[in-house]
């Protein structure tokens, strides 16, 4: 199964792309020499990647867990986030006004 990767032309500005195909086939090569915690090393990311890298069924059953939980968690409510974030700077404010900051 080929996976399909987003690039831009600035790798360091893109963060939502860790590794190139070049990169994957190294790591694939890598396996049978070195250690997933060495190789995460190697190319600056987790352990957790190299995993997924190195054993594709892994990072299926992985997504089919977090599907069962609700899935992602990372995604918030705008309105609710808005919200605590006008809280926080009132807070903010206060502490300034009394002298505390």
């Amino acid at each position: 199964m080929a996976r399909k990767t987003k690039t831009i032309s600035n790798k360091k500005l893109d963060r939502r792309v860790k590794l190139t195909e070049e990169e994957r086939a190294k790591i694939i090569k890598l396996k049978e020499k070195i250690s997933q915690r060495e190789c995460a090393r190697l190319f600056s990311v987790s352990r957790r990647t190299i995993q997924f890298i190195w054993f594709p069924e892994k990072l299926i059953e992985n997504k089919k867990r977090r599907a069962e939980r609700g899935g992602s968690k990372q995604y918030y409510d705008r309105e609710k986030h808005n919200e605590s974030m006008r809280e926080h700077r009132k807070y903010k404010k206060g502490l300034i006004e009394k002298g505390l900051i």
